[in-house]
């Protein structure tokens, strides 16, 4: 389950960050989840409710997960198209050479903090 190593990985960045700043406590976090990312959702959440307990600014704080669309670009006809709904060959010309734009990444949008 990678989905753990990624939320050690974003509360050690909200920790350290908080500290460094001062902050009294972590209330609300929002981070963009690729639909490609490879990230399931439920198992990110429980992982998340897990490892918050376990810190200094964010037993508190509550997660918002913003699902990116998995956007590809065809190199050949120059369209994008959901990638998705139709991977890695492109549903207009059929061209293989084809890369994702957007919706592989996990990042962190949004940091509510008192």
């Amino acid at each position: 389950m990678h989905e753990l190593g990624i939320v050690v990985h974003v509360i050690n960045q909200i920790e350290e960050l908080s500290k460094k700043n001062n902050v009294n406590k972590v209330v609300e976090l929002t981070l963009e989840v690729g639909e490609v990312s490879g990230v399931v959702k439920e198992y990110f959440v429980d992982a998340f409710e897990w490892a918050k307990k376990r810190t200094e600014y964010m037993k508190d704080c509550k997660l918002n997960l913003v699902i990116i669309q998995g956007i590809t670009y065809c190199e050949d006809c120059k369209k994008t198209y959901s990638t998705t709904e139709y991977g890695k060959e492109c549903p207009y010309c059929h061209g293989p050479h084809t890369y994702l734009v957007t919706g592989r990444d996990v990042m962190i949008k949004n940091v509510k903090v008192e």
